[in-house]
């Protein structure tokens, strides 16, 4: 799987999440690695959901891990924090919010 296609994919899910009642600015980016490796960040902003393609600098929290890692915390196969735990699932930046990633895959 390329780049791209994991990206098309991880929006394509995403964009489907209601985060409306999410009222503060959260902006997570995510560094996979391995296959599909690549960089793309998700912002709630305004109660909006923005997925793109790009490095975010300004960025609440940082995750590194592998595209099936991701694929499996999205399909409620794997809790974030078991990832964590399990060193599948790099956090670097504010827990607090990174924690919210869980409310926004919920959704």
């Amino acid at each position: 799987m390329t780049y791209a296609e994991f990206f098309a994919e991880v929006k394509a899910r995403l964009m489907g999440a209601d985060v409306s009642g999410i009222h503060e600015h959260l902006a997570f980016q995510f560094n996979i690695v391995g296959e599909a490796e690549g960089i793309f960040y998700v912002e709630v902003k305004d109660g909006k959901l923005f997925v793109e393609p790009y490095e975010y600098f300004d960025r609440d929290a940082v995750f590194t891990c592998k595209a099936e890692t991701l694929r499996k915390i999205a399909d409620k196969k794997l809790d974030p924090i078991m990832a964590v735990t399990l060193q599948k699932l790099k956090v670097d930046g504010n827990i607090e919010k990174a924690l919210k990633l869980k409310e926004i895959l919920a959704k």
